[in-house]
């Protein structure tokens, strides 16, 4: 096992009964992430990366196997369990960015705060919106509502809530699947940064060569099996990259 481990899978299988046929979608998978670490995972459509997500943000559950986050086997945890785990310890990143589309910035943020247990008064919930909207760059759209903002913006809303709850654990499923290139590297910019400064564990979905780069580690999966694990031999570097280009207005 790797020393502190936040995540570790064993021999994880994952089958789906489709009719009278099995269909293995996870083929045993053994793997370890370390704490602060930034890895991406990827492979086509089908190759099992998606259900690899699903088990580690705690949406599913693996047929067979063990999967432990922070040293706790979570592969058996009932329903309610699971999802109080899910709430205070992970955060999400969806390519559709899943905001809710009459709210502000600031409330879309602040909506996992309602349900974390910890009942914080509502201008708490506020400043801690803001601040995380001020983080990504947002300070200045808290009340605009996503038909207002652009898809980048919108996906900035999604990391803020995203880190709303402090955790330590994000899951960026294609986060940059909708946006275009220069957008792309800005929210990699992004993702590199909270990694960097505040030690966030990310594992990044995608089917893209050129993202996962952005990554220190690649794990690469086909039919339900890891057939590459290895470090990024030259790492991309988004701040860098966007230093390079031309200035563009921002949408308002």
């Amino acid at each position: 096992m790797v020393a502190d481990s936040l995540i570790r899978a064993e021999g994880l299988r994952k089958d789906y009964q489709v009719g009278e046929q099995k269909v293995p979608a996870l083929r045993g998978v053994d793997l370890d992430i370390p704490r602060g670490s930034f890895v991406a995972v990827i492979g086509a459509s089908g190759s099992g990366k998606s259900t690899l997500m699903n088990i580690l943000g705690l949406l599913d559950q693996p047929t067979a196997g063990r999967y432990l986050l922070g040293g706790e086997d979570v592969s058996g945890l009932d329903r309610d369990r699971r999802a109080e785990l899910r709430n205070k310890t992970i955060g999400f990143v969806f390519q559709s960015f899943n905001l809710l589309p009459r709210t502000s910035a600031i409330e879309n943020v602040e909506l996992p705060l309602l349900y974390n247990g910890a009942h914080l008064p509502t201008e708490k919930r506020h400043q801690r919106a803001r601040e995380l909207l001020q983080a990504v760059g947002l300070g200045d759209r808290a009340h605009h509502t996503p038909a207002q903002l652009s898809g980048g913006q919108q996906q900035r809303v999604a990391i803020a809530r995203a880190l709303v709850n402090d955790p330590g654990l994000i899951l960026a499923d294609e986060p940059t699947g909708n946006l275009d290139s220069r957008t792309s590297v800005e929210i990699m910019e992004i993702l590199q940064r909270l990694n960097r400064e505040r030690a966030l564990t990310v594992v990044l979905i995608t089917h893209e060569p050129d993202i996962a780069e952005y990554a220190e580690r690649v794990i690469a999966f086909r039919d339900g099996r890891v057939v590459r694990d290895e470090q990024v031999a030259r790492r991309r570097d988004a701040a860098a990259e966007i230093r390079a280009l031309p200035p563009v207005e921002e949408v308002t």
